[in-house]
């Protein structure tokens, strides 16, 4: 009986940490990896009247269920990633798929992170992912991975969106000098936040 492993690694630029989580499968490799695109900005989701305009279907072939437009939960730990599905905007929604590639190589440059997944070590399929923003809703950014929070509790580094703008990537047009904002030049919008 042919006998195979399964790995699901999570690597996070900021951490620059990979492990192995081993899981039962059949005569093959199948990895999957979950990175936090360098220097990248915050992007949002947000009713379906502001939401950003890109959305990509280039195919590519990953484990998990998920159309463009859909939410995920992305956690776990370094050590052992996990992603599931989850309703956009819930309590354990995350990150908004926003593009589904081939390799991880053609999500662009802004996405907040990526999820792929490999079979021996070719990459197969990949998720090009925002964090799952909600006009008034807050996120907390500590840690491995956003994790939506109560606005009336804030952490140390929870965001509350404002606004999303579009046809504009200038943090200069969020409408209060108060605020700040994530810039999206490729997809050409912008998040407009508050600090609490």
């Amino acid at each position: 009986m042919a006998s195979s492993s399964r790995s699901v690694r999570a690597l996070v630029l900021a951490l620059f940490g990979c492990a192995t989580l081993m899981l039962g499968g059949c005569a093959s490799e199948v990895s999957g990896t979950a990175v936090a695109i360098s220097g990248a900005t915050i992007p949002a989701t947000s009713p379906p009247t502001t939401a950003p305009p890109t959305d990509i279907d280039d195919g590519g072939s990953v484990d998990i269920d998920v159309e463009v437009g859909e939410c995920v939960t992305l956690g776990g730990t370094v050590d052992e990633a996990a992603i599931a599905n989850a309703t956009c905007g819930s309590a354990q929604s995350n990150y908004v798929v926003f593009a589904k590639t081939p390799t991880s190589a053609e999500c662009p440059e802004d996405a907040d992170q990526y999820y792929y997944e490999t079979y021996f070590d070719i990459e197969q399929g990949a998720l090009c992912l925002d964090i799952d923003w909600q006009v008034g809703g807050c996120m907390d950014l500590v840690g491995e991975f956003a994790q939506r929070v109560d606005c009336a509790t804030p952490g140390a580094d929870t965001r509350r969106v404002v606004t999303i703008l579009e046809g504009t990537s200038s943090v200069d047009d969020c409408p209060d000098p108060a605020l700040y904002g994530f810039e999206k030049d490729s997809r050409n919008f912008v998040v407009c936040v508050e600090q609490l």
